[in-house]
This record gives C-alpha cells, sequence and structure tokens, in this order.
C-alpha cells in the first residue's frame, strides 16, 4: 500500500486531530505536541507508524529531543502523509 493510501485510510477525526496537533507544533510555541493519535502499528514495509507516520527512530527519540528536533520530525512525517 503507498503511503498516500495508508493516510487515505486513517479515520477523519485522527487525520483532523493530526493536523490540528500539526498547527501547534509549526507555531513556534513551546512545548512541541506529540503527533501520536493512538494508533500504534508499524506500515506493511515498517518505515513508519500507520497513525502518526513516525519512524522507530523518530518513535524512540520523541522523548528526549528538544522542541527544534521534535519539529524537524513533524516536517518530516507530514511529508510521508501527504
Amino acid at each position: 500500500m503507498s503511503v498516500e493510501a495508508e493516510a487515505a485510510a486513517i479515520p477523519a477525526r485522527l487525520r483532523a486531530l493530526l493536523l490540528q496537533r500539526a498547527a501547534q507544533a509549526r507555531s513556534g510555541a513551546p512545548d512541541v505536541p506529540s503527533p501520536c493519535v493512538s494508533v500504534c502499528r508499524m506500515n506493511a514495509d515498517r518505515s513508519f507508524c500507520e497513525g502518526c507516520f513516525r519512524s522507530i527512530d523518530e518513535i524512540r527519540v520523541w522523548s528526549r529531543s528538544d522542541d527544534a528536533q521534535k519539529r524537524a520530525i513533524w516536517e518530516r512525517l507530514l511529508q510521508r502523509a501527504g
């Protein structure tokens, strides 16, 4: 399944939550929100989570990342989400 197809498979309410958190992350405010939407399963090739679009490495380092690193993760996951 393509990244676009996987993104389309996310229920609309979860996609809306992800986009709302993305706007908060891009606002420059402190305490960058987590992209986790509690749909924790990896895609078929295990390259990213189907819920938040983060890679395993991005999920692993999230809690230790500063706000700049978290914003960089947000930008990458939004590119994956299409």
